[in-house]
């Protein structure tokens, strides 16, 4: 037996479902129109927020400062010193600082938003899967019996045929937080 007896051919990559597929062009067209109808205010907020989260802002903040720095300390020959004691500086950037955080808290803000709408999806998601899984167990339960097959060998059957109330998993979550 030779070695390349025993390679195989690369394994094509698994396809999408059409399925997969058109819930990820659903959600990428949802994703489009909530953009272009999210309020200015909202979308500049993005903007700067992306901006000032960048290495560009980061290189263009260092020159300047840099800049600021070199000429009040007298290291630029020529150029007389207009803020020696920083005031202006320290100043400037204060504002800077205030309105930066500004537009990173309404970032914030609308992306807890899209946060709580996808939480609410998944939730919707998963109790919906849960009760068709409640109801195919039943049914598989019933088939089981009518062939004359005991499907409860562990005794856990009448509990998982029943639906699951997302309020006592609420209530259960807080109790043990609280313990």
């Amino acid at each position: 037996m030779t070695d390349a007896s025993l390679t195989h051919p690369v394994p094509e990559p698994p396809r999408m479902g059409s399925v997969l597929s058109r819930n990820i062009a659903r959600m990428r067209d949802r994703r489009a129109r909530e953009e272009v109808s999210a309020p200015w205010s909202e979308r500049v907020s993005d903007r700067v927020t992306a901006f000032a989260g960048s290495m560009t802002f980061v290189v263009i903040h260092a020159v300047a400062y840099g800049a600021w720095i070199a000429v009040n300390v007298g290291a630029v020959p020529g150029v007389r010193a207009f803020d020696p004691s920083f005031v202006m500086l320290a100043m400037e950037a204060s504002v800077e600082a205030i309105f930066l955080s500004t537009f990173v808290l309404i970032s914030q803000n609308r992306m807890m938003g899209t946060a709580a709408k996808q939480a609410d999806l998944d939730l919707q998601i998963n109790l919906l899967a849960e009760h068709e899984l409640t109801r195919l167990i039943g049914l598989v339960d019933r088939m089981a019996r009518h062939m004359g097959i005991d499907p409860d060998a562990h005794g856990e059957l009448d509990e998982i045929k029943q639906d699951v109330s997302p309020e006592a998993v609420l209530d259960g979550l807080e109790d043990a937080a609280r313990e």
